[in-house]
């Protein structure tokens, strides 16, 4: 049996009971949304909110502004001048933006940063496995800034402190890290100025004038243009890692928001991994790329204004509500001939920046959230839309998709929907979101994802 909004012949389901089958055209994963199990509460467990002490003002986690000398030495900050706007990325919010790299540790606070680029502490695939497979060497800038950093006392304290911090993480003694020579220290930093994995962290852990510490700053409470700000220098980013790093076949690119949903920090972060394979996903939409280069179109975007399943849209950047997923999934595809993030223009940028912020403000803070970006690999021929998955993390998964490798999603496609468009126009009525259409104004054309039009 199937209701009028569940196309013939496409992904989605419906039986007679209301159980929703989904399979992902992409993945071929299965996805069953069963009725009576979708009445669960979205918000991660929640303690009662505690008081901010004004002392610890900046100071709540590591990757706070008044912290800097707690994360490995950046690469690179983003901050925001005084003054009336470029009419740049950031038009609306006023001042310039600039980014400042590999800042001494003495400048570190002489400005504030709006987002900061560093290393990531315990990185995915470390430096020693890019050295020792590859015979990766750091290139000439990255070495030089590891000079120069180590050359002033405040830079050699700080690495050295960070190092030692490290070291006891990971199950080392006081005795251990004294009988240690300083250039045994000081060589374990390589992976601070060369690695493969970055951090961009923003500036705050709590919304400006927060008196708790349940008032976080998500992706979704940052004005749209500091999230385009966000979503470029992230993007820049990505791009630099391939420069560095010219073993890495995949720059994957992604933000786990709250600690259900792996976040180590409650603090609003991207994380930026090197990578020497492009992943099973990956290699399997290459594979039905080969045979459909039309694919995004035909078996994504195209059944979704089928199914009435389109959620935002603006010039540049369209959403709908995903099928096929584990989790509540808001799938955000860029229309620009461009494949690449950083190969966008920036009012390209900036219109798949805005829908993917107003998708995280229709969220909530307090849902544990994935953000994960897709793209069309370096070195790839075949044309790929740029496109970011937010997934909420709602769920657990459990003995029987482990037994089945069926997922039960809490939330079918249609009542996604519902919930965004909704929360969508209430967001658009207050002003927080950029200007797009919702729902029904969408245009929704067929066909309009131009990625292979270049």
């Amino acid at each position: 049996m199937r209701v009028p909004d569940v196309p013939d012949g496409g992904p989605l389901t419906r039986m007679a009971d209301g159980t929703i089958k989904q399979v992902n055209p992409l993945t071929g994963t299965q996805v069953w949304t069963v009725p009576g199990r979708a009445h669960r509460p979205l918000r991660a467990t929640a303690t009662a909110p505690a008081p901010l002490d004004p002392a610890a003002a900046g100071r709540l986690c590591a990757f706070c502004e008044r912290n800097y000398l707690r994360t490995p030495p950046e690469k690179s900050r983003l901050v925001r001048r005084a003054g009336r706007g470029d009419g740049g990325p950031g038009r609306g919010d006023g001042g310039r933006w600039e980014v400042l790299e590999n800042l001494p540790a003495e400048r570190l606070d002489d400005t504030v940063a709006e987002f900061r680029r560093v290393p990531n502490l315990f990185e995915i695939l470390p430096y020693e496995y890019w050295r020792a497979n590859y015979g990766y060497a750091p290139p000439a800038a990255a070495e030089a800034h590891r000079r120069a950093y180590l050359a002033s006392p405040a830079g050699r304290a700080h690495v050295l402190a960070v190092v030692h911090d490290r070291l006891l993480a990971e199950g080392r003694t006081e005795a251990e890290w004294s009988a240690m020579t300083e250039g045994e220290r000081l060589a374990l930093s390589a992976a601070f100025f060369a690695g493969g994995h970055d951090l961009v962290v923003a500036r705050r852990h709590v919304v400006d004038g927060a008196t708790t510490d349940a008032e976080l700053a998500s992706a979704g409470t940052l004005t749209p243009g500091e999230h385009h700000h966000f979503t470029a220098y992230t993007a820049a980013a990505a791009r630099s890692l391939y420069e560095a790093i010219p073993y890495a076949r995949y720059v994957a690119v992604f933000q786990n928001w709250l600690r259900p949903a792996g976040a180590s920090f409650d603090h609003l972060h991207k994380q930026l991994v090197a990578i020497d394979e492009r992943g099973a996903q990956m290699e399997a939409e290459l594979e039905r790329l080969a045979s459909n280069p039309d694919v995004f179109n035909d078996a994504a975007l195209n059944y979704a204004i089928t199914a009435h399943l389109v959620v935002a849209e603006n010039t540049h950047a369209v959403a709908f509500a995903g099928f096929g997923h584990r989790y509540p999934t808001l799938e955000v595809y860029s229309k620009s001939a461009h494949n690449a993030p950083w190969e966008h223009d920036d009012d390209e940028l900036r219109a798949v920046s805005d829908v993917v912020h107003a998708c995280h403000a229709a969220t909530g803070v307090l849902v544990p959230t994935n953000e994960e970006w897709h793209y069309r690999p370096v070195g790839v021929r075949a044309p790929m839309p740029w496109r970011i998955m937010l997934k909420w993390r709602i769920s657990t998964v459990a003995g029987f998709e482990g037994g089945t490798k069926i997922y039960l999603n809490t939330i079918d496609p249609w009542a996604l929907r519902d919930r965004v468009v909704a929360r969508l126009l209430g967001l658009r009525e207050q002003g927080r979101i950029a200007p797009m259409q919702i729902g029904r104004e969408c245009p929704a054309v067929p066909g309009s994802l131009r990625y292979a039009a270049g």
